[in-house]
């Protein structure tokens, strides 16, 4: 009576392969069914006509039923896939219905951006990144040797880091498992490891774990990771777009091999507008074919396009002769759509998306200038974008290029920085690169920071270019930041020792009669110089700030003054040449100091 109540109870167990929950009487039914792990190895024939061994443990005599009209049946609270079921009362589920599952995919995929849906499907057809695509890449012999390890690829927006680990991870054969940081957490993370596990343990095929936005994680989330990877239980491949160096776990790095994508060149983003117009007219992507399954006018569409593009598939550029069936795609359009994706290939198939979808007589510049509002400039305040042009406008003033650090500073306000942030790394430079050479400089960077305080944008954006112009054509001179930075080296080297007597303030009777400041002359009492022990004994001879025009430690590059004569000279000799400068020039090393 107990064993037949004890068969009688729903009980589920987890499939050791797929994890799925299953009832315990249908595990068998799934295993041989609807596990993906064991359908990858299956053949037609042997669904029907045996069973693969299991555990006893799941053996029952129970066989499931409950097979809906659609052809999907419930196993428990299981999501089983919609499979024909011979053993269920003899039904079995119409074709059409079947193909009803395809549509409903397809339907969803449709509604997915078209930089989704024309993803390529083979490493082949990836465009970009030549560097780690190449035959004789680092990367690719890697894959080919089976240890490519746990990678971190680090590249700018759409330049391919989701599409290359897809790739990889099929062409190596491996699961394929892709969370994002933005919404996945611990508990994900570990449910895919067990499944990993199982999966190494039964069909001894690794898995992939791609983690986009990897540094999303907090360094305590990252952590999760360490044992999986060191233990070969996954393979982590992690995407970012912020630098790894900050905002990855440094024992996590130390396990990774970091990958650097760089922005897509305009030749691979026009090579992908190709290839993507032709897939479009041509149909070639399963999203075409199920629309024109659903909808007889997309159908007809279809096939008009499909026989054109025939015609022009041998084409290398797109215009309105090229594509027919788009005259509004011209080849102007298309150069705007490469400027305006700045390499980055997502943005430039939604740019593409919108002209196919606009109407095609459409005036063109009625088209560019939607195009051209469509796009917004990014700029992350936090990344790296920004301490690249601080650094650029600071380089350009620093080299008194008025043209190039006038440039960058308006890069930087026109895409939203912050005023008072660009005004402050001014005030930095007046000091550092104007210094001595001119003193006005510094009263007038503290007068734009106040200006920026008080007016705002967009009006303080002329107090910076005033500013920006007076430092990048005011002279050159760091003979007090040189004269700080090695009086720092000299404190450093020993913080210990004693203020010279002779210096020391002596206010007390005791203090005087100890020797404090017995000896020292007081400057104005005098009608001539004097001077005193300024400095420790081990210092006393020892010049931090040097004289104005002393060339101890300054370099001589020849090839480097020539390409100044010749770009901001005018290809004239530079006026210092025959003085004593002309000593480095005929020293046998450029590059020692006189």
């Amino acid at each position: 009576m107990s064993n037949k109540g004890q068969a009688s109870k729903a009980t589920s167990v987890n499939c050791p392969i797929c994890g799925r929950i299953v009832r315990e009487e249908n595990i068998n039914y799934h295993l041989d069914n609807d596990c993906p792990g064991q359908n990858a190895r299956a053949t037609p024939a042997s669904k029907t006509t045996s069973k693969a061994p299991v555990a006893p443990v799941f053996n029952s005599a129970k066989k499931p039923s409950n097979v809906t009209v659609e052809g999907s049946f419930h196993i428990g609270s299981s999501l089983a896939t919609k499979r024909e079921h011979p053993e269920a009362g003899g039904a079995s589920v119409p074709r059409a219905t079947k193909r009803s599952k395809g549509t409903v995919t397809s339907r969803s995929q449709a509604a997915a951006p078209l930089a989704e849906r024309l993803r390529p499907q083979e490493l082949e057809d990836f465009i970009g990144q030549k560097h780690l695509t190449g035959s004789d890449s680092l990367l690719m012999n890697l894959m080919r040797g089976g240890s490519t390890g746990s990678i971190i690829f680090w590249g700018p927006p759409g330049c391919g880091k989701t599409t290359l680990a897809r790739l990889m991870a099929r062409k190596s054969g491996a699961v394929f498992k892709e969370i994002s940081a933005t919404e996945a957490g611990i508990g994900d993370v570990r449910a895919i490891v067990e499944e990993a596990k199982g999966t190494l343990m039964l069909q001894n095929r690794r898995t992939v774990l791609f983690l986009d936005e990897v540094h999303r994680f907090n360094r305590a989330q990252q952590d999760i990771f360490l044992p999986y990877i060191e233990q070969g239980q996954i393979q982590l491949i992690g995407a970012t777009t912020e630098n790894p160096s900050f905002k990855i776990n440094s024992a996590l790095l130390s396990r990774c091999r970091v990958f650097v994508l760089e922005r897509l060149s305009d030749d691979d983003v026009s090579e992908i507008i190709d290839k993507a117009v032709h897939r479009v007219l041509a149909g070639l992507n399963e999203v075409t074919d199920s629309a024109a399954e659903a909808s007889t006018s997309s159908a007809t569409a279809l096939s008009q396009e499909s026989n054109q593009s025939t015609l022009i598939s041998s084409q290398p550029s797109i215009s309105a002769v090229s594509f027919p069936s788009y005259p509004q795609l011209t080849e102007r359009v298309k150069k705007s759509i490469i400027s305006l994706s700045l390499g980055d290939a997502r943005t430039a198939l939604s740019l593409l998306e919108l002209v196919l979808s606009s109407p095609q007589d459409i005036p063109e510049a009625k088209l560019l200038d939607s195009l051209r509002r469509s796009v917004s400039t990014s700029y992350d305040r936090t990344g790296d974008d920004r301490y690249d042009l601080i650094s650029a406008l600071h380089k350009s003033v620093r080299g008194s290029d008025g043209s190039a650090a006038m440039y960058w500073l308006a890069r930087m306000l026109e895409t939203g920085e912050d005023p008072m942030y660009i005004a402050r790394r001014m005030t930095v430079c007046a000091s550092e690169d104007i210094g001595l050479a001119d003193s006005h400089a510094l009263p007038l960077a503290i007068a734009t920071m106040q200006a920026c305080q008080m007016i705002g944008m967009p009006e303080c954006r002329i107090n910076l270019a005033h500013l920006v112009a007076y430092l990048a054509e005011a002279p050159k001179s760091t003979r007090s930041y040189e004269a700080y930075k090695r009086a720092a080296a000299a404190a450093k080297s020993d913080p210990t020792l004693a203020v010279p007597l002779v210096i020391r303030n002596a206010p007390t009777k005791l203090m005087k009669n100890l020797g404090y400041s017995e000896g020292y002359r007081y400057n104005p009492d005098y009608a001539h110089p004097v001077t005193n022990d300024y400095l420790p004994p081990q210092f006393r001879d020892e010049v931090f700030l040097r004289k104005e025009g002393d060339l101890s430690g300054k370099e001589w590059d020849e090839e480097a003054l020539h390409r100044w004569e010749v770009d901001m000279n005018g290809g004239k000799a530079w006026e210092g040449r025959g003085t004593s400068f002309q000593d480095l020039s005929d020293n046998d090393s450029p590059k020692e100091g006189v």
